[in-house]
């Protein structure tokens, strides 16, 4: 593991009007690992990811990207940088194929012509690059593959953009138990090709297959940032559901400050 973070937010602060979502929320993420970021209903997950993506404009705080200070304003100033997210809808069109879905918006022309060659190559050596041999051919209707299948063709999407940070929303719901087991090796061998990947999940089992880290908000706050391999299931709930376990978990201070906001 190493040390210095790939992205990293310092004291994210984030409102909707008078609701304040998101507190001074510290967020590191690191290459060759997955951050698995948890929390229950309305923690401020959709919102943090949101925030990185560019989507929601951050009220306070900073935004650091490979140990430089960037500002992020834009869906296209996160993608710039190599941040791509896949949304828990996937965002595929049925009626076009895999090659067409993964260049969907940004396809590749020689001339006025579509540089149908190009895109089938990269689409093949992307897919190869992650080891998926799910797939029998690029050119297979979306509509026609797994659920399975669809979720890789989204992760493989989103690498093919040089991507450097990839944030899986919840990318196991409502697979099986075999689709779920190919999804949870993809994202594990997208980290050992380098890429710092974010697990948005409610699936503890999931979490502590293939996570390094585990980042747990808490109504707005992060609760926690540790190593998967120094908690337990059991903390990781505690922390989720009161935002403390034992040592680990919000300050006295603000644990009293959420404390009275419950009550």
């Amino acid at each position: 593991m190493t040390a210095t973070p790939l992205l990293e937010v310092r004291g994210i602060n984030k409102s909707f009007g008078p609701v304040q979502v998101l507190r001074d929320v510290d967020f590191a993420i690191y290459p060759g690992e997955v951050t698995a970021l948890v929390g229950d209903n309305g923690a401020g997950k959709s919102t943090l990811v949101k925030c990185i993506g560019g989507i929601h404009p951050i009220d306070s705080g900073e935004y650091h990207f490979e140990g430089t200070p960037v500002s992020v304003h834009s869906p296209r100033d996160a993608s710039g940088l190599g941040v791509e997210i896949v949304y828990q809808d996937l965002a595929l069109c049925d009626n076009l194929d895999i090659v067409q879905n993964m260049f969907l918006g940004r396809e590749r022309r020689n001339g006025l012509v579509l540089d149908e060659v190009t895109m089938e190559q990269l689409a093949t050596e992307t897919l190869a690059g992650l080891s998926v041999r799910t797939v029998k051919s690029v050119r297979q209707l979306v509509a026609s593959l797994s659920g399975g299948q669809r979720q890789t063709v989204a992760i493989a999407k989103a690498v093919l953009w040089n991507s450097k940070v990839v944030i899986l929303d919840e990318p196991t719901a409502a697979l099986g138990v075999a689709q779920t087991a190919q999804v949870l090796e993809l994202v594990r061998r997208l980290a050992d090709t380098g890429h710092a990947v974010v697990l948005i999940s409610h699936n503890m089992n999931d979490v502590f297959a293939v996570s390094d880290r585990i980042a747990a908000l808490y109504l707005g706050r992060m609760a926690a940032q540790v190593k998967a391999s120094d908690v337990t299931y059991a903390q990781i709930v505690e922390l989720i559901t009161a935002g403390r376990s034992g040592d680990l978990g919000l300050t006295p201070a603000v644990a009293d400050i959420t404390n009275g906001a419950q009550s």
